[in-house]
């Protein structure tokens, strides 16, 4: 079902944009974890970036009883399953939904813990929505867990300038404020979209199903005015209703989360679509600092591992920074190649070689060939991302099983699934806070060949172009 493009409404200032709003809200995030009471929210995370926002939270790469029942048992009020499925189809996707609902209704079952489930997803509207969404109702439902009564859609991002205005989803670029349906993310292969208007989008992405003059829109006048106890109203939804939801601070999404979880204590039961800054609101956490070199500790090894998949042009623009700081060495894994199966194996042997050679004298970038090749559709171009990324992560696996490294920094959300999963097979690990305010988080690998190594987890649209170089600058620092 095609929809018409909305008429284009360009860049804005910041300050036009939050010109007369209502005086924010404030709310502690203490007040929200108490309303938490003893339930448990479960990200199913469709990349590992969703975890860049939070502190001390457990992360599972896998899904099985016995994972889940581990982080149930862990003293927190959430925790992550990567579930990777933005670099999956749909099928694929929703069978992969199916087994962690199935395993996770078990786990919660045996541990004696409730459970929230959040489908945490791009604060740039990419992924597999509604899909993911309602396979979980379904499975839910199947599984005797209880019926889902709304869908709350929440996608700002406030550290990395994703703010909803009346409804409107925009994004921070060097010009200004831009809506996002107008953005490089909205041009998306595969998760492509033309309205930056939640509703709208949601009545795209439903092809229909849903009319965006259904969707309950939970504005900054509900959050900041109304407060918790209007959210709550707002949040008595029934029968999957969908509800949208304005924020453009912590406070505004922490009264979105204490009023939800009011509603939900009342008995209504529901779902979230969110991105990352949702994540510490839900889970009763306030921002905190950065990370520091000596939180992070001293390396284990002289010079670390870059890893370079995402192709965004704010991805280049970074890399071009961090080459400036020098020190590096630079290896490219030719796509055009890698998709030949003849010689395929070969260049991947040639690049491992000659990267880990070169990381016993300074840090390595590995990276993929920086023009994108797409397929014939959004299957194809999905298959070319995954057979790209398979090679990645066998080259990553190679070199830091030749050489130790004093740190890995994976670039890309899909990128740094790979890497975690199978390049270094982290199972279990904790997220442990942020190098930049709000983005790029520091995961510590619980246990497995990648015990003792700072895995960096950098997602390809967040930090101005001089993230990269600053990450890497500290963590050398060390």
């Amino acid at each position: 079902m095609s929809h018409p493009t909305p008429e284009p409404l360009g860049h804005r200032s910041e300050e036009e944009l939050l010109a007369g709003l209502p005086p924010v809200r404030a709310v502690p995030a203490e007040r929200v974890a108490a309303a938490i009471g003893g339930r448990r929210l479960v990200l199913l995370d469709d990349d590992p970036t969703g975890t860049q926002t939070v502190v001390g939270l457990p992360v599972l790469t896998t899904w099985t009883v016995e994972d889940l029942r581990w982080a149930l048992r862990q003293d927190s009020t959430a925790f992550f399953v990567l579930t990777n499925t933005r670099s999956l189809d749909r099928d694929a996707a929703a069978e992969r939904n199916r087994q962690i609902v199935r395993a996770l209704v078990e786990a919660s079952r045996a541990e004696g813990v409730d459970v929230v489930l959040a489908s945490r997803s791009d604060s740039t509207l990419r992924g597999h929505f509604p899909l993911e969404t309602d396979v979980l109702a379904d499975e839910l439902a199947a599984a005797g867990a209880g019926d889902i009564d709304g869908v709350v859609v929440a996608p700002a991002y406030i550290e990395a300038g994703r703010l909803t205005v009346d409804s409107l989803h925009w994004m921070r670029t060097a010009e200004g404020m831009l809506p996002v349906g107008e953005s490089e993310f909205a041009k998306d292969a595969t998760f492509g979209y033309v309205n930056s208007r939640l509703p709208e989008w949601i009545e795209e992405k439903t092809a229909g199903r849903t009319k965006a003059a259904d969707v309950v829109r939970i504005t900054l006048e509900d959050l900041r005015v109304g407060g918790p106890e209007r959210v709550a109203e707002l949040g008595t939804l029934r029968d999957r209703r969908t509800a949208s939801a304005d924020a453009v601070c912590d406070d505004d999404l922490r009264v979105l989360a204490l009023g939800l979880a009011q509603a939900e204590a009342a008995g209504a039961r529901l779902l979230y679509r969110i991105a990352p800054s949702f994540v510490r609101a839900g889970a009763g956490q306030a921002a905190r600092a950065p990370l520091t070199a000596a939180e992070i500790g001293a390396p284990a090894a002289p010079h670390g591992l870059i890893v370079v998949g995402s192709h965004v042009g704010l991805t280049t623009r970074q890399l071009d920074r961090l080459r400036a700081d020098g020190g590096l060495a630079e290896f490219e894994l030719d796509v055009h190649q890698l998709l030949d199966e003849g010689r395929r194996a070969a260049h991947i042997a040639e690049v491992t070689r000659a990267a880990a050679d070169a990381m016993a004298a300074q840090d390595v970038v590995v990276r993929t060939t920086r023009t994108v090749i797409t397929g014939e559709d959004a299957d194809a171009s999905l298959a070319i991302a995954r057979s790209v990324s398979a090679a990645l992560v066998e080259t990553v696996r190679a070199i830091t099983a030749a050489r130790t490294p004093a740190f890995v920094v994976a670039k890309g959300g899909i990128t740094s699934s790979d890497t975690a999963t199978e390049g270094l097979r982290i199972r279990r690990a904790w997220a442990r806070g942020t190098l930049l305010p709000g983005i790029v988080l520091l995961w510590e690998p619980v246990e497995g060949p990648a015990a003792g190594i700072p895995y960096i987890v950098f997602a390809g649209n967040v930090g101005d172009d001089d993230a990269f170089a600053h990450a890497v600058r500290l963590l050398r620092s060390r």
